[in-house]
């Protein structure tokens, strides 16, 4: 196939990328220390704060969140010209992807001929759709390839594809025997890009929500306020997808016209040439995330050390300003929800609502099905064998892709219609809000299980007959749907709290920045004259916002649910959607941050705090 340049980067493109990462770099890293200046803060005025008792009933899983291990035969579409030629793929816990040229090469533990994290990737079943974005990709619009070779890339048709598709990377192409065998790894790579895509909405590292708020900022200083997904992955895959996106354009402009051969010939050479690109990026980001660790940790000590003594004076400052900047901008932002915020407000709510109680019976009514299930086996006297077979395919139940899919494609039905919903409002972030709905269906799924084993082990003794046994069962099984039924409320109500504030908050800003931001003058100066980077006039600006917001998300809230089920405080519920608990691929906005035991995080986590040591049988 036509159009593939014999090195897709020379070294003077090599050193101009090495550039751009620094100047990025040198652009974020003021906005992240910032921000962890602020978690800091955040920290402590949590530990002064009154004491509220933990509401989760639900013990907390110790399993990290993780993808089951998936392998077997595919064909790949690989070489040049590209053919189909037969590998063996193997999917692992950790979502990366990996392919041999036989499995016997795996077996030995031979390197792979390729492997690619799935961070970002997007699995395509249907060959129509796929050609349609390749055509998408190159458009000839000048006709000035007309006389070259005819555009054959896979021009016959493919029984059962798998196509992987990521905006900055090379599409990988796969097939598959059977149909059952293309649902089976449909589900599992899926599984893959949520595992790898989540991990740092996930943490509960205060560090890891302070880089999450960096990144946000600094893209709110280039003018844009929206959520488009760019916060998917590591920090050093997010900084990447950063600069990708400011460089793609010129990119574009640059390298198109020079491509040559059929359309779909040049679609790929594209995305060759992108790939390249992306790597430098992200060995240049990671490699200065990995320099700006050591800093971060001192950073970290000397905060603790600087704000701790003054925190009570910090946060009467900040109230205090917060109180007299709210009456100042009041009017501007009364104006712009009336206007732009109220009459969306209910539709987006109801459709949140409707998506996460779906999800949410549906986790329910596979975990009925599973507790009833071993009450049969053990009322009915199996075998031994078959018993502990029966109890670990119930533990394996959170991480069972084909099992879990029909709760999580309550989420994907909903996505269509949040996204036409958020739109208007510069959100077009709708994959991540499906991961976090499906994130917390799983780790609900996780909690229940363990909590189950925990009980069903405490009160099952050799002392009891097979019927005594079941009833103790039966008990175990209506104590677990009473804590899960009152977790998963909470969760709900966080959840949806969370993503009406990523909606809406960057929008409302981005709306009262020509007016309000003027206002911000007049009080910077007593804010500065504190000498400390955890208290900023535009962090307390945002807070002020956020809070009026808050009232009227908390107010639609409670015609939705009812004043009853109404337990999140305003202060409570001033988390993003980033707050999921339980990290899995540590990052380098997690390493050697603050302590992960409860009450050490920054944010109100949706799920239950880790239970002492040894607690859990599962």
């Amino acid at each position: 196939m036509g159009g593939q340049p014999s090195s897709p980067l020379d070294k003077q493109q090599q050193q101009h990328l090495r550039g751009q990462v620094d100047i990025l770099l040198r652009n974020f890293l003021p906005c992240y220390r910032g921000q962890l200046a602020a978690s800091v803060l955040r920290k402590i005025s949590i530990e002064l704060g009154p004491q509220e008792p933990v509401g989760c009933q639900l013990l907390q899983s110790k399993k990290l969140p993780r993808v089951r291990e998936h392998r077997g035969p595919l064909t790949q579409l690989q070489g040049h010209p590209p053919q189909w030629q037969p590998i063996f793929c193997v999917l692992r816990g950790d979502g990366r992807l990996e392919w041999f040229s036989h499995r016997e090469e795996y077996e030995n533990g031979d390197r792979p001929l390729g492997s690619t994290a799935l961070t970002g990737y997007t699995v395509l079943t249907s060959q129509r759709e796929y050609l349609r974005l390749l055509d998408a990709l190159c458009p000839d619009s000048s006709g000035d390839h007309a006389q070259e070779e005819p555009d054959t890339l896979l021009e016959m048709p493919v029984s059962f594809p798998l196509f992987l598709q990521h905006p900055f990377r090379r599409h990988l192409c796969f097939s598959a025997a059977t149909g059952e065998m293309q649902r089976a790894w449909r589900l599992a790579l899926q599984g893959g890009i949520r595992l790898r895509g989540t991990v740092l909405q996930r943490s509960q590292a205060p560090a890891a929500r302070a880089f999450l708020d960096a990144i946000r900022l600094y893209r709110q200083q280039q003018g844009h306020f929206g959520d488009d997904n760019v916060t998917l992955g590591s920090d050093a895959e997010v900084l990447t997808a950063v600069l990708m996106q400011e460089l793609q354009p010129a990119l574009r402009a640059q390298t198109l016209p020079s491509l040559r051969g059929a359309p779909r010939a040049r679609a790929w050479a594209w995305t060759k040439l992108l790939d390249a690109v992306h790597a430098a990026v992200l060995a240049g980001a990671s490699a200065g995330l990995r320099a700006f660790q050591p800093e971060k940790d001192e950073l970290l000590v000397g905060l603790e050390k600087t704000i701790r003594p003054d925190a009570d004076q910090m946060l009467r400052l900040r109230a205090r300003v917060a109180g007299r900047l709210r009456a100042a901008v009041q009017g501007p932002l009364d104006s712009c929800l009336h206007r732009k915020v109220d009459a969306q407000l209910p539709p987006l709510t109801q459709t949140l609502l409707s998506t996460v109680e779906a999800e949410l019976a549906a986790v329910q009514t596979l975990l009925t099905q599973g507790m009833g299930r071993l009450s049969r086996h053990l009322r009915g006297s199996p075998s031994g064998t078959q018993l502990r077979k029966e109890v670990y395919s119930f533990g394996e139940m959170p991480w069972d892709p084909e099992l879990m899919q029909i709760c999580y494609r309550e989420a994907e039905q909903s996505q269509g219609r949040l996204g036409q919903l958020a739109a208007p409002f510069g959100f077009f972030g709708t994959q991540s809000l499906v991961f976090g709905a499906q994130d917390l269906a799983q780790q609900l799924m996780a909690d229940a299980v363990a909590t189950f084993l925990q009980l069903a082990d405490q009160c099952l003794t050799t002392a009891l007959d097979r019927d005594q046994a079941a009833q103790q069962l039966e008990k175990v099984r209506g104590r677990v749907l009473k804590k899960f039924q009152s977790d998963s409320g909470s969760a709900r109500r966080q959840f949806i709290h969370g993503w009406l504030l990523g909606i809406f908050l960057p929008f409302v800003l981005s709306q009262l920045e020509p007016s309000c931001k003027a206002e911000l003058s007049e009080f910077e100066g007593e804010v500065l004259a504190v000498g400390s980077p955890a208290l900023t006039i535009e962090g307390i600006y945002e807070e002020v916002v956020r809070g009026v917001l808050l009232q009227r998300i908390n107010g639609e809230l409670t015609k939705a649910l009812g004043a009853s089920n109404m337990s999140c405080t305003l202060d409570g519920c001033l988390e993003a959607p980033w707050d999921q608990a339980g990290a899995d691929v540590e990052t380098e906005a997690q390493r050697g941050t603050c302590s992960r035991q409860p009450g050490s995080s920054t944010e109100i986590r949706p799920l239950c705090p880790l239970p002492p040591p040894g607690t859990l049988q599962s």
